[in-house]
């Protein structure tokens, strides 16, 4: 029997909107656990470990011998239940940076509070050994955390893809099929009502919700990820998760297609970034001659070579977005998957919090223009972005307008 969600959603909701909506509820709702504050990541919440408890009362749970559960806090207990059931447990590498996944093998002999120890995060790390891609893995069950999810098994990460990615990757290898049963540990207001056409093929759905008080079994009879939709995979992704590439190279070996998505371009400043997720703002100036670069000044010359150049080659000539009225909490990050939502991911994003503004390179102005509008009526934080072309690019037309008088 379906229960009328908590959250109720507005139309024409986005993603975003929906994670937004759901965060800020469990904090101010006060049903967060640590740590906290729950925005941009898979929430913990009070009766996680409740919720976790449930799974051993599914049949798929008592059947399989190995089971694959992400590193999410929240599903701490999910780990712990199938350590205690001597199942062979599997968790992705964070972030996929160094693997698919780890295979957690407890000392000999471990107590209950060994166990305990091998199911939080520092377990995963000291008591795994790393799984490649040429392991013989069949998993019948995998266990993923969510923001949010729908009675209908749609279901809303933290925004950055991994646990599809990881379904995909794990299907290109044999290790999962169209019957491998997919289960989620939520909060109860976490259930609420995901339309449809925000699910895409490259989605997770679930056949299970597990909450502190329900058992859903959602009877999704969508289509699961058997493989990299490679058309959605960008080349920043590529660059971010080494796995990926290895396993690009042997589907190109086989024949297939494995064209990558060529609209989406690369942030450079992430691919090198901390594991906190912030990227570091660029000091330099994002649009210089390079002749001035390297002397210090601008000539007249150089200015007459640059506005040649722009008018020859307009693709050529970068073009800055400005973003302002960021709210002061908000973590570059969340800035980033607003972005994403709307296909707006620049070349590079200079990243100014404590001015509350950011800028966005694009390859053109044209690019650039169609950027701004697609931006407006952004908001994030309950407050709306502002978007415009940034100042110099005032500088950028008058040197347009000279390429055009001496060209």
């Amino acid at each position: 029997m379906e229960m009328e969600p908590v959250i109720k959603l507005s139309a024409g909701v986005s993603k975003w909107d929906i994670r937004q909506k759901v965060w800020d509820y469990i904090e101010n709702k006060n049903l967060a656990d640590f740590p906290r504050p729950v925005h941009n990541r898979i929430p913990n919440f009070k009766g996680s470990y409740r919720a976790c408890q449930s799974i051993k009362d599914l049949e798929v749970f008592n059947k399989t011998s190995e089971i694959k559960v992400d590193p999410d806090k929240p599903l701490e207990g999910v780990r712990l239940a199938a350590l205690q059931a001597r199942k062979t447990l599997l968790v992705p590498t964070p972030r996929l940076r160094s693997g698919l996944f780890n295979k957690i093998i407890p000392p000999p002999g471990a107590t209950k509070d060994i166990l305990r120890i091998c199911s939080t995060s520092q377990g995963v790390k000291d008591y795994s050994v790393p799984i490649g891609l040429d392991a013989k893995v069949h998993v019948d069950l995998v266990v993923v955390g969510s923001v949010a999810v729908s009675e209908k098994g749609w279901r809303i990460g933290k925004g950055e893809g991994f646990a599809d990615m990881e379904f995909a990757m794990m299907a290109s290898m044999g290790a999962v099929n169209e019957d491998t049963v997919i289960v989620t540990t939520v909060h109860d207001c976490q259930v609420v009502d995901i339309p449809e056409e925000l699910v895409d093929d490259h989605d997770l759905t679930v056949d299970y919700i597990l909450t502190p008080t329900r058992v859903i079994k959602t009877k999704c009879t969508r289509p699961k990820p058997l493989g990299i939709i490679w058309s959605k995979v960008s080349r920043e992704m590529l660059e971010r998760i080494p796995i990926l590439k290895n396993l690009l190279y042997r589907e190109a070996q086989t024949g297939k297609d494995v064209s990558l998505k060529d609209e989406q371009q690369s942030l450079p400043e992430e691919n090198n970034r901390p594991s906190t997720g912030k990227i570091r703002a660029n000091k330099t100036p994002m649009v210089r001659d390079a002749d001035s670069v390297r002397t210090g000044h601008n000539s007249t010359e150089n200015d007459e070579m640059q506005a040649k150049s722009v008018a020859c080659d307009p693709a050529s000539a970068i073009t800055t977005v400005y973003i302002g009225n960021i709210p002061q909490d908000i973590r570059v990050s969340e800035l980033k998957h607003a972005l994403r939502e709307r296909d707006a991911l620049p070349l590079r994003l200079n990243w100014h919090g404590a001015q509350r503004r950011a800028f966005l390179d694009y390859k053109d102005l044209v690019t650039a223009e169609h950027m701004v509008s697609s931006l407006a009526g952004l908001s994030i934080g309950g407050k709306t972005l502002r978007a415009e072309l940034a100042k110099k690019q005032k500088n950028k037309s008058a040197v347009n307008q000279y390429a055009e008088r001496t060209v």
